[in-house]
């Protein structure tokens, strides 16, 4: 169980500095060994993760907008069952990715010949970062993710083994794993649950583009109002 964010702000101000620091404090619950977010800026994606929990973690939300005034970024609290090692996001200087769930139990020495990526890490979350279609590729896999590219674009999605939800107000979107995180750092807007097998990504612009993926799985998370 480990906690995933995303955020798209059009010209953030200090009141959603700390409204984002307040989900990342809520968020915590869901894994407290480590955390970690990318944001864009200078056309690149940057990484900063530390193995401590959200409340020890030196946010530094001025330093993460990007040169157009607005903040692209994706946070991951992480509970870990084993080790610090390979902590999310998992990223380049192009790309960056969370993930709750479970990608493959096979052993890292045999991804490279089952999945034909060349990973750095033992995270089977990597697997993710080079696939260009995760709901396809792993069917059996059970994820919820949030993606962020040099492009500026949050992409984000789950399928039915794993909670996402979505938060809309004015000045843009937040994306948390459960409905209650919003609701407890005080984030008003529209809050719903992501639809399963559906590729959702937001731009610059604050459009919202919709992609149906090919493969269905079977919804296992409650139905919230």
């Amino acid at each position: 169980m480990c906690a995933i964010i995303g955020a798209v702000i059009l010209e953030p101000k200090d009141r959603h500095f700390e409204m984002l620091k307040r989900v990342f404090l809520e968020s915590k619950i869901r894994g407290m060994h480590a955390t970690g977010l990318s944001y864009v800026k200078d056309g690149k994606v940057h990484t900063e993760k530390l193995p401590v929990p959200a409340d020890e973690f030196p946010f530094r939300f001025m330093d993460y907008i990007n040169e157009d005034g607005n903040l692209y970024l994706v946070g991951h609290c992480r509970y870990s069952t084993s080790d610090l090692e390979f902590n999310q996001p998992i990223a380049n200087s192009d790309h960056s990715i969370v993930h709750n769930g479970v990608i493959t139990q096979e052993l890292p020495e045999k991804w490279n010949s089952l999945y034909n990526y060349k990973c750095e890490t033992k995270n089977d979350s990597e697997l993710v970062l080079h696939s260009d279609s995760p709901l396809e590729e792993f069917p059996d896999a059970s994820m919820a993710v949030c993606e962020l590219t040099s492009d500026k674009k949050l992409l984000f999605y789950r399928n039915g083994k794993r909670p996402l939800y979505s938060t809309m107000f004015n000045e843009g979107y937040v994306i948390t794993s459960t409905n209650d995180i919003p609701h407890r750092a005080g984030l008003e807007g529209l809050t719903v649950q992501v639809d399963k097998d559906t590729y959702f990504t937001v731009d610059e612009h604050m459009t919202l583009s919709i992609q149906k993926c090919a493969t269905t799985t079977k919804e296992l998370q409650p139905q919230y109002d």
